[in-house]
């Protein structure tokens, strides 16, 4: 999508910029997608027609004249600038498309390893589905991105729309064969349901008597919650009002059971954690942005006769990932469970990751230091944006390799994290908070780049004429803040459920 709004709606580099970071404003359609997908066995398969009819969208969006611009001229510095009806289209197809890979991408890895009992074995699962995800993505960005560069957009989309068929029609022809959890209802409403009825009964309980606490249909649980967070517990306490005209309970908007109190409970010991993913994922997206514009600047042949479209450097990335993910499932884990006799934590896995992470910062401030030494050098400052520095793109591989490396750890280790610790009820959800820590990350990069650009000098329309290695530090700085605070919620984070773990090491 960079290389579209660069090539086909925007003509410069600052428009590209802006409008490949508000196209993250369509990841937190993902969670969206996700409540979708708490069905998961009817939810894929409607998920899956949304993001079919989004890619119908955008292939017309790319074909119908009138829903597009015209082409911009290379070197032109004047360009006719989408309408209304054109960024309509545009983000309504992106946001239909998002939609349905949130109900299907993030949930169905969780239906996935619903579907084995063993904790290695889920753990294998995700690998595997993550594997297969990023290669995948690496067919997209190099022989799809070749057919809209070399052929058209509307045939790239078009193979999009084509593959997106195949998926749901081989998705389907496995339906009798799932193993299918019996839906709870969305977490999302119990989450509510526990704080509206702890808002409502505060201070009841030094006015009136409670009748014990509520377990709801599990007649034999007689134990209260637990003390931490003691202001949730009279949500499921019962008082004489609770009680219906029969002298029964039952759940209601002012009436939790324990187990929905303490799974609140679970998920607010998480969060901290989880933040944390944040800023990793805010780095990674503004990486992944900056490094397309800079590949539009630096020569990209490889030979005569071929060039690499700048989209297609991230490739790099999702390659580096996909193999990481095999060698590390099949050769890391193995052999450090057989030095240690300890399988290796997802909590140990994520650190790695963020440590990986910082590398790649440092990595591409260092590119690009050289890369503008050799825009001083031959004094392409002031010159159009288009200008190509005589330097080769490769040079991005090696920092997109360290954020494919270390999201080959971090990636796989977080839906790991929060498949093993979130509640039961929960669980169907709990990969798609990735998700949401992409859509967060996507607009506190936009909101990174906009105080850039208007306190400093670094991000000019022209990154020529900029200082985009001071970005790339500042990110470095960044990402080694928030590894203090990852350290610091890991330590004070304690794993519920990691018996099954210890025992399959340990055999």
């Amino acid at each position: 999508m960079e290389s579209l709004q660069t090539t086909s709606i925007a003509s410069d580099q600052e428009p590209s910029m802006k409008h490949c970071k508000r196209g993250g404003w369509t990841t937190f359609s993902f969670i969206i997608g996700a409540v979708m997908g708490l069905t998961l066995a009817a939810g894929a398969w409607t998920s899956n027609l949304i993001i079919f009819l989004g890619m119908i969208m955008l292939t017309l969006a790319s074909t119908i004249h009138s829903l597009r611009p015209p082409t911009c001229v290379t070197g032109s510095f004047s360009c006719e600038a989408p309408s209304k009806l054109q960024y309509a289209v545009l983000y309504s197809a992106l946001a239909l498309a998002s939609i349905g890979l949130g109900g299907t991408r993030f949930t169905i890895a969780s239906f996935g390893a619903d579907q084995f009992t063993k904790p290695d074995e889920q753990e294998t699962f995700f690998s595997w589905y993550f594997f297969t995800l990023y290669l995948a993505s690496t067919i997209s960005l190099t022989a799809i991105i070749y057919v809209q560069d070399s052929v058209s957009w509307g045939l790239g989309f078009g193979l999009g729309v084509a593959a997106n068929a195949i998926g749901l029609a081989v998705f389907l022809l496995g339906k009798r064969f799932y193993c299918h959890t019996k839906p709870k209802g969305s977490p999302f409403v119990s989450i509510a349901h526990v704080l509206a009825a702890a808002f409502q009964k505060r201070g009841k309980l030094e006015r009136f008597q409670s009748q014990g606490y509520f377990h709801g249909d599990n007649t034999e649980a007689t134990s209260g919650p637990t003390e931490s967070f003691r202001f949730l517990n009279c949500a499921a306490l019962r008082f004489e009002d609770d009680r219906k005209s029969d002298g029964s309970y039952s759940s209601s908007w002012w009436l939790c059971t324990v187990e929905e109190v303490e799974d609140l409970k679970t998920l607010s010991k998480i969060m901290p954690l989880w933040s944390s993913g944040i800023l990793l994922s805010t780095t990674i997206a503004m990486i992944n942005s900056l490094t397309v514009l800079q590949a539009l600047t630096m020569d990209r042949h490889l030979g005569p006769h071929f060039k690499i479209p700048a989209g297609s450097f991230l490739v790099f990335s999702i390659l580096a990932t996909a193999l990481s993910i095999f060698i590390i499932d099949r050769f890391l884990l193995p052999l450090w469970k057989k030095l240690t006799r300890r399988s290796l934590k997802p909590l140990q896995q994520i650190g790695i990751g963020h440590v990986i992470n910082m590398f790649a910062m440092v990595g591409s401030a260092s590119v690009e230091t050289r890369r503008l030494r050799v825009v001083r050098n031959l004094h392409l400052d002031g010159e159009p944006p288009d200008s190509v520095v005589s330097m080769s793109g490769l040079w991005l591989v090696v920092p997109m390799l360290f954020i494919g490396v270390g999201e080959g750890f971090h990636f796989p280790g977080q839906v790991a994290l929060y498949y093993q610790e979130f509640p039961k009820s929960l669980k169907s959800t709990s990969t798609a908070m990735i998700s949401l820590l992409i859509g967060i990350g996507y607009y506190l990069s936009t909101a990174i780049t906009d105080l850039v650009r208007r306190s400093t000098g670094w991000l000019p329309n022209n990154i020529n004429d900029g200082r985009l290695n001071y970005v790339f530090w500042l990110l470095t700085v960044i990402a080694f803040v928030n590894f203090g605070y990852f350290l610091l919620c890991a330590s004070l984070f304690k794993c519920q459920n990691t018996d099954n773990h210890e025992n399959e090491a340990s055999d």
